[in-house]
């Protein structure tokens, strides 16, 4: 009985672990001189979002990022990657900035 009990909650674990890893969406996102690209981005809702922001040009304001309602703020050096986890996202709307808060983009999640 014992045996059996820990096989269900060793293959539970498992599943709940690997459904969890599944709702993670890392995007992608560029500083350009067109700004953060792309300026909206749509996720589901329930998922666990990562940005990977790189700055490509230095012919911009947005040498950082913020991201209020999360209470982040990131540097972001030039041409390499940064990680902005905004955790679990709930339905409706996210905006991130550049420092000075003269350009944005969001995050829509469905």
């Amino acid at each position: 009985m014992k045996t059996i009990l820990l096989t269900a909650l060793l293959t539970f674990s498992a599943s709940f672990s690997h459904a969890a890893a599944a709702a993670e969406e890392k995007v992608k996102v560029l500083v350009t001189e067109n700004g953060f690209e792309p300026s909206e981005i749509k996720v589901k809702a329930g998922s666990h979002v990562v940005l990977q922001v790189t700055r490509k040009t230095d012919a911009t304001c947005a040498t950082d990022i913020q991201v209020k309602e999360k209470k982040i703020k990131k540097d972001l050096p030039l041409n390499k990657e940064v990680s902005v986890d905004l955790g679990t996202v709930k339905k409706g709307e996210i905006t991130f900035a550049c420092g000075m808060d003269m350009i944005s983009a969001h995050v829509i999640a469905e």
